[in-house]
């Protein structure tokens, strides 16, 4: 018998996609990233509940050891790592979609791991209260609550993982534990940035806190102003009075929708109730600019993940990242090597969106995220504030794949150089944002990563999570 077949003996039809159904065809067709899509399972298996993992688990174990079966575990499909999320043709991909129920408590809110970002923001919405993830509303919850995830409020409430109380976790015995900071503590710290290493997470308790609406929104304007915006950025991230409640990122980057010429948007938020506060007045007021573009308003957090929910949709797709101290020179010296880079390609690449992203983790931020338990991401303040340099790409047509990696690729090795020779680097890959070539788990630093491997021989001895599912960052060679 096959693990398909020992599935189809226990759950109905409707539970198993098989390729020829229209329902697999619409499930598989449903990633962020085209390449995932392009990616053809034997079967989609959508659990309706945790107790559906656990016979999942129990009933696929066993082919794992002696035959060539692994699987895929998948929340929202967001990622765009390949196999991070899908598996080939002689696996099947575990869609937690249907677990999806939301409950909102007191201080906290419990999120089913097949829901969204946007259904969780709904739920919340009216009651006063708010809560650390994505900033888009189709994003899923398992993505930024396991691997870091960055909110509107980071700056005040430290990365999403952060604020993950608890997670409920089906092991690879098939059993079903709680881990938090008193139960399976271990596990909790773990999973904190370890991402789908140690079990299939169906449900994640998260803090909320007191929040109103809110100021932000986008500025778009031209590439000679960039080097300005780098500047205001690092000037702000180095004040010893910096606020808590402000939100900065900067991008620089190329658009078929815009022609050939660098263009670049600044999206900043301040998450108090105040109306064109003084800190963000850099970022806004940048001049020449497409004022029909500017959307600084006051907002709800609700349509705050609406406005970048906007511009999603099914794209090919590649990210990679890396991370540096907040030096002005490193990252003016990281926009020229990108546009003089990405200059050579992006009239010759259909729907070409890209674009090099400067996300701050202000000293407040990491200062929040050292409070609330730990984790194991490996950042701390020695530093001061830090700054992922991300490098986002979305395009049409799969022949353009490998120029596109190899060019962002490029790039990338051009800045981490660079860096190094000024001083300026950080080990730290933001594996929300990382690309297969890189290694985001060893750089959370050696300490980590063993500690890392100590908990998986804990909770997974016989290394189901490590072998049977080889998508996403194994923490073991």
């Amino acid at each position: 018998m096959s693990a398909l077949k020992a599935l189809q003996t226990e759950f109905p039809a409707s539970q198993i996609l098989l390729p020829e159904t229209e329902a697999y065809k619409t499930s598989n067709s449903t990633y962020l990233a085209q390449q995932n899509s392009d990616i053809k399972p034997a079967a989609i298996f959508q659990a309706a509940d945790a107790k559906d993992v656990v016979k999942f688990i129990q009933l696929v174990s066993p082919f794992t050891k002696d035959e060539d079966f692994a699987f895929a575990i998948r929340g929202a499909g967001a990622n765009p790592l390949p196999y991070g999320n899908n598996i080939g043709e002689t696996g099947t991909t575990l869609d937690l979609s249907r677990l999806d129920e939301i409950d909102v408590g007191e201080n906290s809110v419990s999120i089913g791991a097949g829901a969204r970002w946007g259904a969780v923001y709904d739920a919340l919405d009216g009651t006063g209260r708010g809560v650390s993830g994505n900033r888009s509303a189709k994003g899923g919850i398992g993505g930024l609550a396991l691997q870091g995830g960055v909110s509107f409020f980071s700056s005040r409430e430290g990365f999403v993982c952060d604020n993950v109380l608890n997670y409920e976790v089906v092991l690879a015995s098939g059993e079903i534990v709680n881990a938090n900071a008193k139960e399976n503590s271990d596990l909790w710290i773990a999973l904190r940035g370890g991402g789908n290493n140690f079990g299939v997470i169906t449900r994640f308790n998260l803090r909320t806190f007191p929040q109103g609406r809110f100021w932000g929104g986008s500025v778009y304007y031209f590439g000679p102003s960039f080097p300005s915006q780098v500047e205001a950025l690092v000037s702000e991230l180095n004040k010893p009075d910096a606020t808590k409640e402000s939100h900065l990122m900067i991008s620089a980057g190329f658009s078929h929708l815009f022609g050939p010429q660098a263009m670049c948007m600044n999206q900043v938020y301040y998450t108090q109730e105040v109306e064109k506060p003084d800190v963000l007045e850099p970022f806004v007021s940048v001049s020449p600019q497409i004022d029909s573009m500017n959307s600084m308003r006051m907002m709800t957090l609700k349509e705050a993940a609406s406005e970048q929910a906007a511009a999603s949709q099914q794209v090919r797709c590649s990210y990679m990242n890396a991370t540096v101290k907040a030096d002005a020179e490193t990252l003016k010296q990281a926009y020229e090597f990108y546009t003089s880079s990405v200059a050579t390609i992006n009239t010759t690449t259909e729907g070409l969106t890209c674009s090099l992203t400067f996300q701050p983790y202000a000293l407040s931020f990491l200062e929040s995220s050292a409070s609330q338990g730990g984790n194991s991401l490996g950042l701390d303040t020695s530093s001061g504030s830090l700054v992922s340099v991300l490098l986002l790409s979305y395009w049409s047509k799969r022949e353009d794949d490998q120029k596109i990696k190899e060019t962002m690729r490029g790039v990338l090795e051009k800045i981490e150089q660079d860096s190094n020779e000024r001083g300026t680097a950080v080990s730290f890959k933001y594996m929300n944002y990382a690309s297969e070539f890189q290694d985001p788990i060893s750089s959370y630093g050696s300490e980590n990563k063993k500690r890392l491997q100590d908990v998986s021989r804990k909770y997974d001895p016989q290394g189901l999570f490590q072998k049977a599912v080889p998508g996403g960052f194994k923490i073991f060679p």
